[in-house]
């Protein structure tokens, strides 16, 4: 009885809901309105939003309760107490998801790339089918251990017998819902970073500095999580941050207490806006931090490699959006890439499977800044491990290097 009501007010959420707030602070302030659910409540309605967002373009003309039906089909490895939902036409409920697709393919015109219908947009290094049906699958929690703390946090982890995947020596993965703030100390012990969002790793590895403190700018900072996975790799860095919002700074700056980074810069700056030579003025910088060893280019970005955790992203996304990124990402670079030294690093990273934002952005800079030598690009690839996929190169000034 519980599940057909918190069916019937999935339906009424989803028809309010039009995409202009991320659905988490929807439901939030929906379920903040209307206080007569419960936790359980919230948990299983909440559920059956995401299962229908995580369908995507798909089914454009079925009503939206068989859509949800379907998504609840589809995106659950087996019935539980779903199955009062449906009739006995649908009592095949394989835990392979290949098998449920095909029986819903029987019934209904359905067709996984009508899920998400840019093939023709995604990056070469994308494998389509399997990009685009891990949609279907909620993404795992990836943790990033810090220096010095594995030994402590394996110790914490196993004390409360939660389980997890050691991926590496310092990234874990966890069910998507493991509860660890109560265990682990967030951004002191680990960083709850994505799989893909830890191999920039590789990248800043590749970097040699002559200099026993590397001048480093993260120019779209957001919360820095980057930032902190810099200090870690690199170690003694002279660290400036800055992005467009003010609020998101005063995050960083919590966050960053807790890791214990207390020497920074940092600014408020509309990259897309300001002439790179009009930064130090206009920023107040002294000639100290005029040029940089290496400048982090985290650029604002469609999310498309992330979609997997915000579904309704896809669903409510129109692609002229992909023209209007990359030109704020050709405005961003064009406006940073002149603050990097002479045998100085550009590091371009994004959370995108577009190959407008990714490969075309890097074939701008080869054509506007040839004195920037390519080093490496990849597209990291999560989607085959319930993670992200995110794109990065990584470019040297003056560089001699061959590119890869």
């Amino acid at each position: 009885m519980f599940i057909k009501k918190h069916f019937e007010s999935a339906i009424v959420i989803l028809q309010e809901d039009n995409g202009k707030l991320p659905l988490a602070h929807f439901l939030k302030q929906y379920f903040a309105q209307y206080k007569k659910y419960g936790s359980r409540d919230r948990k299983q309605i909440t559920h059956l939003c995401y299962c229908f967002y995580r369908l995507g373009k798909s089914l454009p003309g079925l009503a939206i309760e068989e859509k949800l039906k379907i998504a609840i089909y589809l995106c659950n490895n087996n019935a539980n107490a779903w199955q009062v939902l449906f009739d006995d036409t649908w009592n095949e409920w394989s835990e392979n998801l290949h098998e449920r697709i095909s029986f819903v393919q029987k019934k209904y015109p359905f067709s996984i790339t009508g899920i998400f219908p840019w093939k023709d947009e995604l990056s070469g290094a994308v494998d389509v089918p399997v990009f685009i049906e891990s949609h279907l699958v909620q993404p795992d929690l990836f943790l990033r251990i810090r220096p010095d703390k594995l030994k402590t946090v394996s110790e914490k982890l196993n004390h409360a017998q939660i389980s997890y995947n050691k991926l590496s020596e310092t990234c874990l993965q966890l069910p998507n819902n493991t509860k660890i703030e109560t265990v682990l100390n967030i951004d002191e012990e680990v960083v709850v970073q994505d799989y893909s969002s830890q191999r920039i790793v590789e990248f800043l590895k590749l970097i040699t500095y002559n200099s026993s403190l590397i001048t480093l700018w993260d120019c779209c900072a957001a919360s820095g999580g980057k930032s902190i996975l810099a200090k870690d790799v690199l170690s003694d860095i002279d660290l400036t941050v800055s992005d467009v919002r003010s609020s998101i700074l005063k995050n960083l700056q919590e966050r960053f207490a807790k890791a214990g980074i207390k020497k920074y810069h940092s600014f408020v700056t509309d990259l897309a806006e300001v002439k790179s030579q009009k930064l130090k003025a206009k920023n107040s910088f002294t000639s100290h931090f005029s040029l940089f060893d290496l400048v982090l280019c985290d650029v604002p970005c469609s999310g498309s490699g992330t979609w997997g955790r915000t579904p309704e992203q896809l669903f409510f996304f129109d692609t002229k959006k992909i023209n209007e990124f990359h030109s704020l990402q050709t405005k961003i670079v064009s406006n940073t890439i002149p603050q990097v030294k002479e045998g100085g690093y550009f590091l371009y990273i994004t959370c995108s499977v577009f190959k407008k934002e990714n490969e075309k952005v890097v074939e701008f800079i080869q054509q506007k800044f040839p004195f920037m030598q390519l080093l490496k690009k990849e597209v990291l690839v999560g989607y085959d491990k319930k993670a992200d996929t995110m794109f990065a190169a990584l470019f040297k000034k003056g560089s001699t290097l061959r590119s890869e």
